[in-house]
């Protein structure tokens, strides 16, 4: 399970688990590949529920990049996650909010 205070989440691709989070590079490649403004653009989007499954698929990709992996979006589009499509978009909105807050 993935370490919330360090802003992990834990997602099963083709059956293997990995932690992703969001690292300071892969919010900025995150920005890039979704063209967003600014972090609070990409928040806003996923808060108002108007994101994409590209949106999606380049905030896991971005993710798992932060959290050592290599698997890139090419990848994620053609793999089985747990959960289906609900639990992809459940991760990356979680990934985006573990990303944004503050631990006491």
């Amino acid at each position: 399970m993935g370490n919330p205070w360090r802003g992990e989440v834990s997602i099963v691709i083709d059956g293997e688990r990995y932690e992703a989070r969001l690292t300071l590079g892969a919010l900025a490649e995150l920005e890039a590949a979704m063209e967003a403004d600014s972090l609070l653009a990409l928040v806003e989007r996923f808060e108002g529920n108007r994101f994409s499954s590209r949106d999606v698929v380049a905030l896991l990709a971005a993710g798992l990049r932060g959290g050592g992996s290599k698997i890139d979006a090419a990848k994620i589009e053609h793999a089985q996650i747990e959960g289906g499509p609900m639990a992809a978009a459940r991760a990356a909105a979680e990934l985006l909010a573990r990303a944004f807050t503050v631990q006491a």
